[in-house]
């Protein structure tokens, strides 16, 4: 089989064939022409039309590989005279409107974005990192409009540091189904209200359960939109709480301490903030002694540990119970930071 039938198969041509296969340096070109007066595409409506006026200059279109090296499509599209739209310039089979890239590698470029960084993506294709974040905009958006919408009943709101430098992306979840629903740039009130404005009142009504962590502008976004919907706060951030009320009753407890007392509490810190089962045997050696005395840090320890218990409860009644041992136990501990 020739290269250029090869080509033509691959690319799925109908009214174009691959006259020419030539290197240009490093770069294998295939020449791609018009079959006679073929029915081309019209690139609005995608309509067949047979007559034309005249061609645009020649365009170029980077495509998968030809073993290792680059392969470019050249072809000079025609301007078709379409019924329905009017002059246009044709649709060609092989790309998007607009497009310096075939649908192919488009489409691998995709695929492979999903377990590579864009510049490590760019670096394997040869391309420039900007095709790529275009050829990946692309992709979603396509993606979001075939995407069957379905109502949200539990969501979950979060960021992440996309960059350094305190930049950061608000993602929000479907937790049912456990996809990502929409993504904004920062973590402000404004871009939580994005989301709301895009998710519009009438579907917002179905949202019934909210889980987020405790950072003021979702809380305030969720309880203005959402006045139905129940918030709940991530285990992450709880626990992240509770350390730091631990830590801080350490560093009290350390600022009482006289100087011969220091040294049995010198690098304890993690011992406190560590879960048990995470611990080393001498270091849970070490933690078991300390917890024989009678600090306020081992009361903040054990009912660190005791709050903790709250998610292994599978019925709600026992563990609503337990919750409010605990924070009866905390009113009582005589512990500051606790307390508020």
């Amino acid at each position: 089989m020739l290269v250029e039938t090869c080509l033509r198969k691959g690319l799925g041509l109908k009214a174009h064939r691959v006259v020419a296969v030539r290197e240009d340096g490093d770069v294998i070109v295939a020449e791609i022409e018009r079959i006679g007066r073929r029915r081309l595409r019209c690139s609005g409506c995608g309509g067949a039309v047979q007559h034309t006026a005249g061609r645009r200059p020649p365009r170029r279109w980077r495509d998968l590989r030809l073993r290792d090296r680059p392969l470019v499509l050249a072809y000079r599209p025609y301007r078709v005279r379409c019924p329905r739209c009017g002059v246009r310039v044709e649709h060609v089979p092989w790309a998007a409107r607009w497009a310096r890239v075939t649908t192919a590698l488009a489409r691998a470029v995709a695929v492979l974005a999903r377990k590579l960084s864009w510049a490590e993506v760019a670096a394997h294709f040869g391309l420039d990192w900007k095709t790529v974040a275009a050829i990946i905009r692309e992709a979603v958006a396509r993606g979001l409009k075939l995407r069957r919408w379905r109502p949200l009943h539990v969501i979950g709101i979060d960021e992440v540091s996309r960059a350094k430098g305190q930049r950061y992306l608000t993602l929000v979840y479907d937790l049912e189904r456990h996809r990502l629903v929409w993504a904004g740039e920062g973590r402000t009130r404004d871009t939580i209200d994005g989301f709301f404005r895009w998710l519009g009142r009438r579907r917002s009504r179905a949202v019934r359960v909210v889980c987020c962590d405790m950072w003021d502008p979702y809380v305030e976004a969720v309880r203005a939109h959402l006045p139905q919907a129940e918030l709940v706060f991530d285990r992450f951030h709880i626990v992240q709480h509770l350390n730091h009320a631990v830590d801080t009753v350490r560093r009290h407890a350390w600022r009482q301490l006289t100087g011969a007392e220091r040294p049995t509490f010198k690098r304890t810190r993690w011992l406190w903030l560590k879960n048990p089962w995470n611990l080393k045997p001498a270091e849970s050696r070490r933690l078991s002694a300390l917890c024989r005395l009678n600090l306020p840090i081992v009361r903040a320890y054990l009912l660190k540990e005791e709050f903790q218990r709250f998610w292994d409860y599978v019925r709600q009644g026992t563990a609503a119970r337990h919750l409010t041992y605990c924070l009866g136990w905390a009113m009582r501990s005589r512990l500051e930071c606790w307390r508020t």
